[in-house]
């Protein structure tokens, strides 16, 4: 939702550090572990990423063992591709957030075709598994924006709880939100708000205490479920 220029040399020698800090092959263990009773699943995500911010981001979600989705914009992901490898290799998913973060129902079909092709190559170009979840900017669609989201094998990913961190909301507001989350369902939060990386312990232990644990998307349904 807002306009950001990733500070490019920072953010890939600081991403590289947290990236180096992965044992290859044990991400998924590092972060997926919820050693606990699960009653539901429910989606976090992040958009916007990544940036300078990410690299904490990331270290936060697997201190707490939470998974969560990132919505990369292309363009961050083509200046940072170590960004995109280190949120693979900490146990995330990753999905197309347009290339420049337009309002896509004002483009044409052939713009909206280039920001979702784009943002598809800059991310596959980090060498991680292609998107499968597009989320649009600002949450509008249409349905030209969706058939040209499934032409590239896409769903669609909207939301259910607005976690209002990108206008400001305080860290117990954004914790709040999070204990709305019912089984299925999925927030936004942001990738750059130091609010969003203040609260993600508060935010692990209220999904715990309502017996809920961070899951996938499925690209089929828009909705939360088991990881896999």
């Amino acid at each position: 939702m807002f306009t950001r220029t990733p500070l490019r040399r920072f953010a890939i020698a600081v991403t590289a550090l947290v990236a180096a800090a992965i044992v290859p092959g044990a991400a998924t263990a590092a972060a997926a572990p919820q050693h606990r009773e699960c009653s539901g699943y429910v989606g976090l995500t992040f958009d916007d990423g990544p940036g300078e911010t990410t690299p904490q981001l990331l270290k936060a979600l697997q201190d707490n063992g939470l998974r969560a989705t990132m919505f990369n914009r292309g363009g961050y992901a083509a200046a940072d591709p170590v960004g995109v490898e280190a949120q693979v290799a900490a146990g995330m998913w990753v999905g197309n957030h347009s290339y420049t973060h337009p309002h896509m129902t004002q483009l044409s079909r052939e713009e909206m075709e280039a920001e979702i092709s784009r943002t598809q190559r800059a991310i596959s170009s980090a060498g991680v598994p292609a998107p499968e979840l597009f989320r649009p900017p600002y949450g509008e669609t249409s349905a030209a924006l969706r058939s040209v989201a499934r032409s590239h094998g896409l769903g669609e990913v909207l939301w259910d709880v607005d976690s209002q961190d990108w206008n400001g909301a305080s860290v117990d507001e954004i914790v709040a939100a999070s204990g709305r989350l019912t089984d299925g369902q999925i927030i936004l939060l942001h990738d750059w708000p130091a609010n969003t990386l203040a609260a993600i312990p508060r935010i692990a232990a209220t999904l715990a205490g309502n017996g809920l644990c961070s899951g996938a998307i499925s690209p089929v349904t828009g909705r939360a479920v088991a990881p896999h």
